[in-house]
């Protein structure tokens, strides 16, 4: 037990480290080649971007943890994107319908998103949230969290499968 918490604890200091550091060849400012990884980015940008780097890890992992779950679609833009733009409280990510502008604004956290997103893609094992399909910020309280097990708080989020 002990070895394993050594373990995480050098983990985490690894990706405190890895969303710090400079991009070594960062792409030009809202240029992302991959498709799913963009998604990806998106996601934890908007849903997670102002949390602990553990927090933002957490986001990655349960919209890839929803790609590999047969009751969601099979790619993280379509998980991303399930619900429709246009149908707010429908969507599944709140950003993604809330009506406001998905503009990136903040460089440095968009750099930070796409090396965790980058991270999460090749590092899947390294799941903070224990397998969550589902997570909600602290200051709500919805009726659909009742139904699921609580895997794991972290930073502002909870996480449920």
């Amino acid at each position: 037990m002990q070895r394993l918490l050594v373990s995480l604890v050098a983990g985490a200091a690894a990706l405190v480290s890895l969303a710090m550091a400079p991009a070594a060849q960062a792409m030009p400012f809202g240029l992302v080649e991959d498709g799913e990884l963009e998604c990806l980015a998106l996601n934890i940008y908007f849903e997670s971007r102002a949390e602990p780097v553990t927090g933002q890890l957490a986001v990655a992992h349960t919209t890839l943890n929803r790609v590999d779950d047969a009751q969601f679609p099979d790619s993280v833009c379509q998980v991303v994107r399930q619900g429709g733009e246009t149908r707010r409280g429908k969507c599944q990510f709140s950003w993604w319908c809330d009506g406001r502008s998905d503009r990136i604004t903040d460089a440095a956290a968009w750099e930070r998103s796409l090396k965790l997103a980058r991270h999460a893609m090749r590092y899947r094992v390294t799941d903070p949230t224990d397998g969550a399909l589902y997570f909600h910020n602290i200051a709500v309280n919805p009726r659909w969290a009742r139904a699921f097990e609580l895997t794991a708080r972290i930073g502002r989020h909870i996480f449920y499968r």
